[in-house]
């Protein structure tokens, strides 16, 4: 019983290496490397376009930043205004 478990162990072994071998044949052929090559260009492809969307993203996100720096600018002038024409009527009005 010992020994037929021995022979199945060195049978799944021998079939391990023998698809590994193929495998390895069958990887670095000629087509195999015609795919990974055609693959590897679409990925760049893709990447390009991530990368247009990503930078068109980020314009555009600089731009509401810019906008909402200046909206809070007009703001805060606006308040000052409003505080330094409310401080020259309590003084009118104080004398």
């Amino acid at each position: 019983m010992w020994n037929i478990f021995k022979m199945k162990n060195l049978g799944i072994f021998a079939g391990g290496v023998l698809f590994g071998t193929a495998g390895v044949k069958l990887l670095s052929s000629k087509d195999a490397k015609k795919v990974y090559t055609h693959c590897t260009a679409a990925v760049l492809r893709a990447k390009e376009c991530v990368m247009d969307t990503v930078t068109s993203v980020q314009e555009n996100a600089e731009d509401i930043l810019a906008e909402a720096k200046q909206i809070n600018e007009e703001r805060e002038a606006k308040e000052a205004e409003l505080e330094f024409a409310n401080e020259d009527a309590s003084e009118e009005a104080g004398e």
